[in-house]
């Protein structure tokens, strides 16, 4: 454990700049790869903000993990720990609102117990960083990337604390707004959709069943996912639900200000009663939407995962869910790599082997993970901007098609298995 600010050099494998989820589980599940290993990788991990209410990446906000993606948190040994904080998705209910669109995703006929969970990021963060400063990880936090430079063997870091580290394989988790990307001058192409995310907890004076509600309006998608009750709520038959709601920019900056019967009341006209009535609403917070991706999201010694290496429209929520692939891809070419030095240790008699470090930056390494990515990535980055595109529209052959579609999915059952099959992350 580090929070040195010495201007020693300090020499690492990996580094990973930025601690939420993708950062944070890939630091976790690389300390696992080294458990039961004669040659281990030093791992260090940056992050600018602790883990409480303030930090941009475990804030108010949550998340729903699809099913595929609970399984690898499982093999990284990281869903045990937060399995008490999840809310189980049973049924997934899809609607066009002012269409006669609709069909449901369950997870019953799947034999599944969940589509997927859906987790408070405030309460994984804390879980999360428990875990890091528990595991065989250099943590240096709060701290911040101040500057980066780059030779043939490897970045060297310096951080706002004074410390310095090298890395032979750098690892950008940093967000949307990526710093590395920022110092290494790596651009990234953005589709702007001219909306805004208005988001927040809700509250009904009904129980949600464990139900999941993906709602396209005029405007955008309007996403409702189930959450646990607290201390405190308004009546015993209620229940909490996570609100996404996409609007235009005025307004959402008109929903973000407006007082809360009238929000609740416009709320209630764009998603209808099927939840009972909307009582209250927590902390609003508004983000604009947009689809930012790099093209190549690997540089020398370097890769970006997570939010800096994509920003998806939240609609389907597949942001975290494809970043998280993007995390156990890296793992597995890493593991790879080791288990075919390993290997070929055991094929050296004593006196040819050596102690020499493996490299795990190799450009050899970086485009074996490119390669691995690539065609989910792709495919996943189409899909959104698809609905995206096609379920904020109201040309009337658009809307045919789209609420024909998903009657076809409620009138033949059949149909229904690879699309819950792609919402549950299964690849």
């Amino acid at each position: 454990m580090s929070s040195a600010s010495t201007a020693v050099l300090q020499p690492f494998d990996i580094v990973i700049v930025g601690g939420a989820m993708a950062g944070a589980s890939l630091a976790l599940g690389l300390a696992k790869l080294n458990q039961g290993r004669t040659q281990t990788l030093s791992i260090a991990l940056i992050e600018a903000h602790q883990a409480d209410d303030s930090h941009p990446g475990f804030d108010a906000r949550s998340i729903a993990i699809a099913h595929g993606s609970i399984f690898e948190l499982e093999r990284l040994g990281i869903w045990p720990k937060l399995s008490h904080l999840g809310t189980a998705i049973a049924d997934i209910h899809i609607s066009d609102r002012g269409h006669f669109g609709m069909t449901e995703l369950n997870a019953k006929p799947l034999g599944l117990p969940a589509l997927g969970q859906v987790v408070e990021l405030a309460q994984v963060g804390k879980v999360l960083f428990e875990q890091l400063q528990q595991a065989n990880i250099s943590l240096f936090c709060p701290a911040k990337l101040s500057q980066l430079t780059t030779d043939t063997d490897g970045h060297y870091l310096t951080l706002d604390d004074g410390s310095r580290l090298s890395a032979k394989l750098l690892v950008a988790a940093d967000g949307a707004n990526s710093v590395v990307r920022q110092q290494l001058n790596q651009g990234a192409d953005s589709i702007d959709f001219n909306q805004s995310a208005i988001v927040a907890n809700i509250q009904t004076d009904q129980p949600h069943q464990n139900c999941a509600y993906e709602r396209f309006t005029e405007t955008g998608p309007l996403a409702l996912l189930p959450m646990g009750n607290v201390k405190g709520m308004q009546a015993k038959n209620s229940a909490r639900l996570s609100l996404v709601w996409a609007v235009s920019p005025a307004q959402a900056q008109q929903l973000a200000h407006t007082d809360e019967a009238d929000f609740l009341q416009q709320l209630q006209q764009a998603f209808g009663n099927r939840v009972g009535r909307f009582t209250q609403v927590g902390k609003r917070v508004t983000y604009p939407l947009t689809l930012t991706t790099m093209a190549r999201p690997i540089f020398h010694r370097c890769v970006f995962i997570g939010n800096a290496a994509q920003t998806l429209h939240p609609i389907a929520g597949q942001g975290f869910n494809l970043g998280l692939r993007d995390v156990v891809g890296l793992i597995k070419v890493i593991e790879s790599e080791l288990n075919r030095q390993q290997t070929a240790d055991r094929n050296l008699d004593a006196e040819t082997k050596t102690d020499a470090a493996i490299d795990v930056g190799t450009s050899a390494i970086l485009h074996q993970y490119l390669a691995s990515r690539q065609s989910d990535r792709d495919s996943t980055l189409r899909n959104i901007e698809f609905l995206v595109r096609g379920f904020s529209n109201q040309h009337w052959p658009l809307v045919a098609g789209r609420s024909i579609g998903l009657r076809l999915l409620s009138w033949l059952p059949p149909l229904k298995r690879p699309v819950a099959q792609i919402a549950m992350g299964w690849r």
